[in-house]
């Protein structure tokens, strides 16, 4: 990727691990004056891999700010008279902005809706990550992923909006409910995480881990690391306790991404560096519920599955499959970069599944909705 980085603005990539005393690695690719994000993150179990996580997030952005996708204009309702499939994607209509109408004449791309293996129209608008000026759909990274093939990219992202799914779900009802789901990561047996955990632990920090996995049929789990003195009462501040999701066929590499991902929270803000965090958050003190969640005790028994589907395509059929059974009826997935480049960046929808919190018109869905009446 190194040979790609000027054409798409990232002009340094930084080792980010040594600012804290955890060491698990994290690094940062920089791109002045882009349209989103100016930093990128990465996490990994090497410097290799943080480093090639942070390149790959920053060039996903580059491209979603431009991307490289034929579009036409029409409207719905002649989509809807010549019989094509389309969605307008009304779960991601901005904050006091207007769905799109019938007869609205909007710009359309064609994604691959991928359980039924079929083209599905959707508003090119909602897949372009452009913060420099407000337009009709919340502009987010949800569901944007790159990989070194289309396929790659494809499960990413699915694995993106699953997790974000999840953990959406899981915020709403008690503590009591959310405390029954605080598993031991040691359980697992595995020695990749168990290297992670003891690492964490003789930094003098405090691990929890949660079992968040929904109706979805794909392992997710969630992590926060705080400072030990929070268990004695001690007055926190918020940015000190940070948290990680992950999502993946194999429950250990789910749990490893959520670890990984809490440690490079904490780096967000041990660096002060990214653009898009307000100077407010550095002086907020620790939310109620998350110190309650930090005093969890693991009580469920981790559910340790042997897994078979251990290939790219053994995961993709995987986790559609578990979309699938869950009701899922759409999941549609649009390239956004040019094919001629070594990589692939993909924008993922899967418009029944739950938001993470944002600018949008509908800050809940059915499902949240649904978990909040039964709770």
């Amino acid at each position: 990727m190194t040979p790609l980085l000027g054409r798409f603005g990232i002009t340094r990539v930084a080792r980010h691990t040594g600012l804290d005393h955890v060491g698990i690695p994290v690094w940062c690719a920089y791109a002045p004056n882009a349209r989103s994000a100016v930093i990128a993150q990465g996490k990994g179990l090497s410097d290799e891999d943080a480093k090639v996580s942070a390149v790959m997030e920053a060039l996903e952005r580059a491209v979603a700010s431009r991307p490289a996708v034929s579009s036409f204009r029409t409207t719905a309702r002649d989509l809807q008279e010549q019989g094509h499939r389309f969605t307008t994607l009304k779960e991601l209509i901005g904050l006091r902005k207007a769905d799109i109408g019938l007869d609205d004449t909007v710009e359309w791309a064609t994604a691959r809706e991928l359980i039924s293996d079929t083209p599905i129209h959707l508003p090119l608008e909602a897949a372009v990550l452009d913060r420099r000026h407000e337009g009709r759909f919340w502009a987010s990274s949800d569901g944007l992923a790159s990989g070194n093939s289309l396929d790659e990219a494809i499960l990413h992202g699915m694995l993106e909006r699953i997790e974000r799914d999840a953990f959406v779900l899981w915020q709403i009802g008690s503590d009591s409910h959310r405390h029954a789901t605080c598993v031991d990561p040691t359980a697992f047996g595995d020695e990749v995480l168990n290297g992670l955990v003891q690492r964490i632990s003789a930094s003098g920090l405090v691990l929890k881990l949660f079992d968040i996995g929904s109706d979805i049929a794909v392992p997710c789990f969630t992590a926060l690391l705080g400072p030990r003195t929070v268990l004695s009462g001690a007055e926190v501040r918020f940015t000190e306790v940070t948290g990680g999701s992950g999502a993946h066929p194999s429950p250990v590499r789910a749990i490893i991404r959520a670890v990984t991902e809490a440690a490079q929270s904490r780096l967000t803000f041990v660096s002060g560096a990214r653009d898009d965090i307000s100077p407010k958050m550095f002086q907020a003190t620790l939310p109620d519920q998350l110190r309650q969640n930090l005093l969890a005790l693991p009580v469920k028994a981790p559910a340790i599955v042997a897994r078979t589907e251990r290939s790219l395509q053994q995961c993709l059929a995987f986790t559609l499959d578990a979309l699938r059974r869950a009701g899922i009826t759409t999941v549609a997935a649009l390239p956004l970069g040019d094919p001629d480049l070594p990589f692939s960046v993909v924008k993922v929808f899967i418009p029944q599944l739950e938001n993470p919190e944002g600018k949008r018109a509908r800050r809940f869905g059915s499902r949240a909705l649904s978990k909040a009446f039964v709770s």
